[in-house]
């Protein structure tokens, strides 16, 4: 492969040509539909906390775009993976299986459920779970006992395994789901990036018990802070919104709580935002797959190489990425790139390298090693000018 090095100026002219002068961030909101008007109407109606009916509406819309049965509107994706976590029946000292390339808020989540996580390698070509290092993995240290997973080396439950479909990237979730299956380990994807990403025809997040979605200010949509849990289960659907409205027990005006619950709910103002940023959705996934391929083709060019996924999947291109040759060559771009006003940044610092989670059991992570020293992120916002005009108080 060809150092990008000598063409970093390349790189740079072409993102000013894309996204325009002056500073260029990695992702931006783009609020250009019905926003401002479903805020006003929400704050006419009074209802702006987790009572309202956007809240609804919103979830609504999560459920049928992505074909799961049920979605719970939380307010923010750590508080979706931690609340499903639970509902799946995680408890303190089991393990979870996850990956250790990832964003924080996985192992985050993970810990506040009082769970270790156990890292397996990801494969390259999707930087999301490696279906073989997790075979590989419970072939060596799993055990079953009554229909359940054990780690014999540490002697605890293998209670969840957790993998990311990483930049919107599809990971070969369905190869993961039947070794799951066939260990009686619960699945959740960790979907927060993959919102618009699909494996064949069907929508990422809909191969597991549960799944989480985030809609943090840098995501395809934006509802300021927000998150999702999505499941075709309604007994799990049902707990959930029950856990993440601070367990209430419904009645006209008594407060009781039947278990220790948590005020996760999104708020109406934020779902306002998510209802207008759904109408739009479609447009935006159009729009950033025109992006890939202009980015795409100028790689390639220079014998660069730009991350794609997989055949038979379909990303939604949040984040575009591309893997350099080497740490040195990495750090290099890093620093001209964002000298000259425009955002790159590197992927994630392993978890294993986190003080915190240093102590995990992992396989050697050598795909992650690898990825962690060369893969870059380019801006990959929805340029200006990019959208139709849409009338403002007007489904688009």
């Amino acid at each position: 492969m060809s150092s990008i090095i000598a063409h970093q100026q390349a790189v740079v002219d072409l993102a000013r040509d894309i996204f325009g002068q002056g500073f260029i961030p990695l992702h931006r909101p783009v609020f250009e539909g019905n926003e401002k008007q479903y805020l006003i109407d929400c704050i006419d109606s009074n209802f702006v906390s987790s009572v309202g009916a956007k809240v609804t509406e919103f979830e609504q819309q999560i459920a049928g775009f992505t074909g799961a049965g049920f979605a719970i509107a939380t307010v923010n994706g750590t508080a979706a993976l931690h609340a499903a976590l639970q509902l799946v029946g995680v408890q303190r000292d089991d393990e979870v299986i996850s990956q250790a390339l990832t964003f924080i808020a996985t192992c985050n989540a993970l810990s506040y459920a009082g769970a270790q996580p156990v890292f397996v390698d990801v494969d390259c070509d999707t930087m999301g779970m490696s279906p073989e290092a997790l075979g590989r993995f419970l072939r060596q240290h799993g055990e079953k006992r009554e229909g359940r997973a054990w780690n014999k080396t540490t002697g605890r439950r293998l209670a969840a395994c957790v993998p990311m479909h990483t930049f919107g990237l599809p990971c070969r979730i369905d190869e993961i789901a039947a070794l799951c299956k066939e260990w009686g380990i619960a699945l959740i994807e960790d979907a927060a990036e993959s919102l618009g990403s699909y494996v064949g025809q069907r929508h990422t997040g809909t191969f597991g018990q549960m799944a989480t979605l985030s809609f943090n200010g840098n995501k395809v949509i934006t509802t300021g802070g927000g998150g999702m849990i999505i499941t075709n289960d309604e007994r799990l659907a049902r707990r959930a919104k029950h856990l993440t409205t601070t367990a209430k027990v419904p009645h006209p005006y008594e407060f009781v709580h039947d278990e220790v619950g948590y005020n996760y709910r999104l708020p109406n103002l934020n779902a306002a935002l998510g209802c207008a940023q759904m109408e739009r959705l479609s447009e935006f996934l159009q729009v950033k797959a025109g992006l890939a391929e202009r980015y795409g083709a100028f790689f390639d060019e220079l014998g660069v190489k730009f991350a794609r996924g997989i055949d038979g999947t379909t990303a939604n291109h949040w984040l575009n990425a591309v893997v350099l040759g080497s740490l040195a060559e990495r750090d290099a771009f890093l620093a001209y790139t964002n000298d000259n006003g425009v955002m790159t940044r590197p992927i994630w610092r392993l978890m294993t390298r986190l003080t915190m989670f240093q102590h995990c059991q992992h396989d050697g992570l050598e795909n992650s090693l690898w990825l962690e020293e060369r893969v870059v992120n380019l801006p990959s916002s929805v340029p200006d000018g990019a959208l139709p005009a849409c009338k403002t108080g007007a489904k688009a």
